[in-house]
């Protein structure tokens, strides 16, 4: 199981907590300095069965400063694909990579092992 996270962030600190009181066992990965590539996000985003939309930090100040409310919509998918891969912190996080199981974002009642 892989862990995707912003430590700095206190929604990835919460499900780190919930996945370590519940003993699961998961690889850490730093957002920022190992950020998902293309092909990952290609395979994680098709996996998880969500709009790539889900996969963007709409709340993030990166978000905001590239006007990307307005601007995605216009954007072909591997276009969002490459600028999700180009910055971790566009990237919404915590990202669990469980097998054939994506989750994004932290709510606690998806997060049930």
């Amino acid at each position: 199981m892989l862990f995707i996270e912003y430590p700095k962030c206190s929604t990835c600190k919460k499900a780190k907590k919930h996945l370590e009181s519940l003993g699961v066992e998961f690889d850490d990965r730093h957002i920022v300095e190992n950020n998902p590539n293309e092909k990952e996000l290609e395979e994680w985003i098709a996996k998880s069965g969500y709009p790539i939309k889900k996969f963007f930090n709409t709340s993030g100040m990166k978000y905001r400063e590239l006007g990307l409310k307005d601007k995605l919509a216009e954007m072909s998918d591997s276009e969002k694909i490459s600028l999700l891969a180009s910055d971790g912190m566009l990237v919404k996080r915590p990202l669990l990579i469980d097998g054939e199981r994506i989750l994004v974002g932290f709510k606690e009642k998806e997060w049930i092992f």
